[in-house]
């Protein structure tokens, strides 16, 4: 009985161990919208042509975009370039020993990074890389600080710098401050970061609008049923003394 009050105490300061983890880094929330298909279809977009280079998504079948309003031909011609056939996973030609070779680590598998991170902090992580000569990659990330992945998207977000400012005696970035522009605007970078987080917490869990659609309809039938069940016990136990 110890050892199971221990787990369950364990169990609810989870959620704090996780908070005191990222204290002392701003997060923005992210914008996501799971009824917006043409957000996720975009999202997938973006997935499929940058970050399935290096990063799988194992637990993720091509088919499965379906459910977001693409047809089979559309995944076929659009989507499909590391893959034969729809009902395939998204893996990558890239093994892991050349991964951790190039990058000092693996690229980790993506199928559930929006439930073991969160989407605030990927959309704040995908906007925070900043040019860093002491790194390998020549860049470094607010989020992730010493990141070994290099900024991929560089060229649609341009080049960014830091601006630090003094806190305790200790300099620490202030802001990232664009001095090389890309080829999209600030706010058409963010807009599209936004749908790549979007499909990414998707991705994490394909069914989640249907569990809650389910599950509020089970709380409905509940809720009615709980009358005439209500009433029925009343009549039941009336002469019950």
């Amino acid at each position: 009985m110890k050892r199971l009050k221990k787990f369950f105490l364990l169990l609810a300061a989870a959620p704090v161990v996780a908070f005191a983890a990222e204290a002392g880094i701003p997060l923005d929330k992210a914008p996501v919208n799971l009824a917006d298909q043409e957000s996720l279809q975009r999202g997938a977009r973006v997935f499929v042509n940058n970050c399935l280079n290096c990063h799988a998504a194992a637990s993720m079948r091509y088919v499965r975009m379906q459910d977001i309003g693409l047809t089979e031909e559309q995944i076929k011609d659009n989507l499909l370039f590391a893959a034969e056939k729809p009902g395939e996973t998204m893996t990558v030609g890239m093994n892991a020993a050349d991964g951790k070779a190039w990058f000092g680590a693996t690229p980790p598998d993506l199928s559930v990074v929006a439930r073991s991170r969160s989407p605030d902090w990927l959309y704040t992580y995908l906007r925070g890389f900043y040019r860093d000569e002491t790194r390998p990659t020549g860049w470094n990330n607010t989020v992730f600080d010493k990141v070994g992945m290099p900024h991929i998207l560089w060229d649609l977000q341009g080049e960014q710098v830091p601006r630090y400012k003094t806190v305790d005696g200790h300099e620490v970035i202030d802001r990232l401050e664009l001095t090389k522009p890309g080829s999209l605007t600030p706010a058409e970078y963010d807009a599209m970061v936004g749908d790549l987080v979007n499909y990414l917490v998707w991705m994490g869990e394909p069914a989640q609008l249907t569990r809650k659609r389910t599950g509020l309809a089970v709380l409905a039938f509940l809720a009615l049923f709980f009358i005439p069940a209500y009433y029925l016990k009343k009549e039941y136990w009336k002469d019950v003394h």
